[in-house]
């Protein structure tokens, strides 16, 4: 069965796993004061180009979403996110749960514009009834976007801007900030996110981890007593040398980075093959996720022998499908796709 089901349904790059193996027998301090988890701290503020950078890690990107915007707003206050961020729709309200509404704007590609945020915020403040409603507290944007799209360093530029011209926090999801940074067509640094964002995460979960996602607080600006928050939430790992040790791994000669590449790689070959094949793409995508429109008899027959992601419905004979790469992803998966399509 050949899986494009999404970037996460093998273990985790053998890289990794070795280094785990390696250091099983090595005892260490628990809760992330260990040595693995120093290092990787270490090379990730490096690679930011941030000598600040304060960095944790979590284990799962819904914990870790729901986590940083507990920390960093007020009771009162909720997030600004397009109507499709992962928060918004994929986290079974763990965001609401924790006292906090999503404000959701239009998605364009799945992004938000920012001059669409100003709007919003100025039409807050202009209410005079704003005190009895929820306060826009930060901006929540995901790099890349559940569509697989892309902001551009002028987009993030503006919106940090706005965010800092109102006091709001610029908060990106980089649960497959890999793809992001290797795509042929971003401009987007690792630097310029930290330089412009007031939080980010890291995914590894994603990007050949095991699990893991890295907080990256870049201005030395990590919220009192954020360690107790996450023991509090049941999200502090007694072993935390797994996620140290794995992000070690992934930010030691480049591994995260040739992960990315190789999934982007197969990607563009991906597209070929269905734009070579007359399929149509629901929208374009320059990262991992790729988006076809199906009809869905071929999704049927196609679905014996390759797992693929059933996205939206279009109407009663079409649907969008996604075919996501990963690291595991190799030629001959995209040669037996050839062969069934």
């Amino acid at each position: 069965m050949l899986s494009f089901e999404n970037d996460y349904t093998m273990g985790a790059h053998p890289q990794v796993l070795q280094r785990l193996i390696d250091s099983n027998f090595d005892p260490q301090p628990g809760y992330g004061n260990d040595r693995y988890c120093a290092a990787a701290k270490e090379k990730i503020a490096a690679l930011c180009d941030c000598s600040d950078a304060q960095v944790h890690f979590l284990v799962g990107g819904t914990q870790t979403n729901a986590l940083i915007i507990r920390a960093l707003l007020k009771s009162y206050e909720g997030v600004i996110a397009a109507s499709t961020a992962h928060i918004a729709v994929h986290e079974a309200g763990a965001v609401e749960a924790t006292g906090h509404k999503v404000l959701t704007l239009p998605e364009h590609d799945g992004k938000i514009r920012p001059e669409e945020v100003q709007a919003y915020i100025d039409r807050f403040y202009q209410d005079a009834s704003h005190t009895h409603m929820v306060y826009p507290g930060m901006v929540y944007i995901s790099h890349p976007t559940e569509l697989g799209t892309l902001y551009s360093k002028r987009e993030l530029q503006k919106l940090s801007e706005i965010c800092r011209n109102n006091g709001l926090s610029l908060f990106l999801d980089g649960a497959r900030l890999g793809y992001g940074l290797a795509s042929k067509q971003t401009d987007v640094r690792l630097a310029d996110i930290a330089q412009l964002c007031d939080v980010f995460s890291i995914g590894g979960t994603k990007v050949g981890a095991l699990c893991g996602e890295a907080v990256v607080f870049p201005k030395n600006n990590t919220p009192r007593h954020f360690l107790t928050m996450v023991k509090s939430h049941g999200a502090l790992l007694a072993k935390g040398r797994l996620l140290g040790l794995q992000f070690d791994a992934l930010f030691t000669d480049g591994l995260y980075f040739a992960i990315s590449a190789h999934a982007i790689e197969m990607a563009e070959k991906l597209k070929a093959l269905f734009t070579e094949k007359g399929y149509r793409f629901a929208w374009q995508s320059p990262t991992n996720q790729q988006f076809f429109v199906f009809e869905n008899a071929e999704i049927e027959r196609l679905r014996e022998q390759v797992r693929f992601d059933l996205w939206e419905r279009i109407d009663d004979t079409q649907t969008v499908v996604r075919f996501a790469t990963s690291w595991a992803t190799q030629d001959s998966d995209i040669a037996a796709l050839r062969a069934l399509l």
